[in-house]
């Protein structure tokens, strides 16, 4: 079998002829780019745009976990929706073939893989794909694929007792013993491998029975080579993330089964998948999920390969950057070292900055200490022939997105959104925002967190959507917001009714260009940048006059010592320039 998957692999890649139809792809090259520059945008393709209804099989609008009829020809409808709220990149839900449902839930998200090399119905087909991308870069917006390299749907069970169906069954008195439930479709983790067990006796590893029920897309995986059951760790569920073995080796919660990703000939038949998509679809990217779930090295090699095969076409910033769902910094880091991802998703300065500053009212010093953080323990090298820069540099910041709650959900104060986008997208990074950010969506858990954006009818007044609108243009126009060193000015510990209390500022420069942004936390007061006599020094010249470009009628003079003092309001943001 290994001899032959290299070749299987090449028949899947070679040329770029769409397979649906046998019509020849038009393939679009970027130009070098500087990925600091985009503003990403996430979309989760089903509840974004319903511009064909004749794919809109299985929809049901009462229902935020069924498919609601989001497709590509929608984005290619709202293309000039997201121009003009000044996205340049957009991030879009995995294109292949799905689970239709499971357990009463659609698979409209696009992370329960059954046919790597098919696109999702509901989205259209592979002409239709490729129509949505070159759209895209005909009007100036990169587009990044969202991949899976962890898992496959729930497309087998185990047959722990042997009787040939999928059980699902309690064991325990519930008296003297606890009532457990077992399920043959997701077993608990076993560290021996899910083994068969009858009469209460283990007799080796259980086998495994693949689903055949195309009514919901649940059938065995293809290509067929995914289909050999030593291709999966079969040790059960993860029921303790913080057992490294379990984390990496285990099937995600949900029946999701775990790819051996230590196998070569696994390896090798992700890597050609996914050189199928980047060699007949014009991405500009790859969003990862799961990272933390795969071994580093395989990253290293993986990402290796996909630079590659970008490289023939003429994309040499091909952005791969991973999804690591962790606040602590020690998981994500490896990610971004050796060869590996050009970055990931900033985690920890979701919930330490994002969350616990700007949201909870915490000391600005914790934000100075996440981002010295980041600078020391994420990649400082460009990976080789990557992006061009760090992963420290081009770490995704991000507010919220489909795996959280949305950020105002609970009743949180708008203005500490809009502050927390003002961070995004003038801090350092890569900004990503969630798709219905700009219209004040406020759901909760997930499926709440994953609403139809049609239902706010894309309002280009909405004040969040200025908001973002207001910003966008000026990172577009100022460039030390996009890549200008970063200089922490002022960060306090005070979070009462001091001077300072809540501010944040930080300067960005390139070139000889230099902006200054100046944040307060508080939500009670304004602040400013002095404390017991002392204003805050700066690195513009003395006498130089400095203007809010978010309210040009705030203006004043560096002080001859170097230093100014600047007022904000409560929950508010200044972004100061030079004449």
């Amino acid at each position: 079998m290994r001899t032959l998957i290299p070749v299987l692999l090449l028949a899947w890649t070679c040329g770029c002829i769409d397979r649906d139809s046998g019509k020849e792809v038009g393939l679009v090259a970027n130009a070098d780019t500087d990925w600091r520059d985009e503003v990403i945008y996430q979309i989760l393709t089903d509840r974004f745009a319903d511009g064909d209804i004749n794919n809109n099989q299985n929809v049901d609008t009462n229902a935020l976990a069924k498919w609601q009829g989001g497709d590509w020809q929608g984005v290619i409808d709202r293309i000039p929706y997201l121009k003009t709220l000044g996205v340049t990149a957009i991030w879009i839900s995995p294109v292949v073939r799905n689970v239709e449902e499971d357990a009463g839930i659609s698979g409209y998200h696009g992370y329960w893989t059954q046919h790597f090399l098919k696109t999702n119905p509901h989205f259209g087909d592979l002409g239709e794909l490729n129509q949505m991308v070159n759209a895209c870069h005909a009007n100036g917006i990169k587009v990044l694929l969202d991949i899976v390299c962890n898992h496959v749907g729930q497309l087998f069970y185990y047959d722990i007792n042997l009787n040939g169906k999928a059980d699902d069954s309690l064991a325990g008195s519930g008296t003297t013993s606890p009532l457990i439930r077992i399920t043959e479709y997701d077993p608990d983790w076993q560290p021996n491998g899910v083994q068969i067990n009858v009469g209460g006796f283990q007799q080796g590893p259980a086998p495994v029975v693949w689903i055949n029920d195309p009514a919901i897309t649940r059938m065995p995986p293809e290509p067929a080579v995914f289909q050999n059951p030593d291709w999966y760790n079969r040790m059960g569920r993860v029921v303790d993330w913080n057992d490294a073995n379990q984390v990496i080796l285990g099937d995600f919660p949900g029946g999701l089964k775990d790819l051996d990703t230590e196998r070569d000939d696994v390896r090798q038949a992700l890597i050609g998948v996914f050189r199928y998509w980047i060699e007949n679809v014009d991405f500009d990217g790859l969003r990862i999920d799961t990272v933390k779930h795969v071994q580093s090295d395989f990253w290293v090699e993986f990402c290796g390969a996909m630079r590659q095969v970008a490289a023939r076409r003429g994309k040499y910033n091909f952005f791969m950057f991973g999804e690591a769902f962790d606040g602590n910094i020690d998981v994500l880091k490896p990610h971004t070292r050796d060869g590996a991802l050009d970055s990931v998703f900033n985690f920890p300065e979701k919930y330490g900055v994002v969350d616990g500053v700007i949201k909870f009212g915490g000391p600005t010093s914790s934000i100075e200490s996440s981002f010295l953080n980041r600078r020391s323990e994420y990649g400082v090298l460009p990976q080789p022939d990557g992006v061009g820069i760090s992963p420290a540099q081009a770490v995704v910041n991000f507010i919220d997105n489909h795996d959280v709650p949305r950020f105002l959900f609970g009743g949180t104060d708008a203005r500490k959104l809009k502050l927390a986008l003002a961070w995004i997208l003038t801090c350092e990074g890569v900004p990503c925002i969630y798709y219905g950010t700009e219209q004040g969506f406020s759901g909760g858990n997930d499926p709440s967190n994953r609403e139809r954006l049609w239902d706010s009818n894309y309002d280009t007044s909405h004040e969040m959507f200025l908001w973002i609108q207001q910003l966008t243009a000026l990172r577009s126009e100022l460039a030390p917001l996009r890549r200008g060193a970063m200089t922490v000015r002022w960060a306090t510990p005070r979070t009462g009714a001091e001077e300072d209390a809540g501010i944040f500022a930080f300067e960005r420069e390139v070139g000889g260009e230099r902006v200054l942004v100046v944040m307060n936390c508080n939500a009670g007061k304004t602040s400013a940048t002095a404390f017991s006599g002392s204003n805050m020094p700066v690195g513009f010249a003395a006498g130089t006059i400095l203007v809010d470009r978010l309210d040009p009628t705030y203006t004043l003079p560096v002080g001859q010592g170097g230093d100014v003092r600047i007022d904000v309001p409560a929950l508010g943001v200044r972004i100061m320039t030079g004449p």
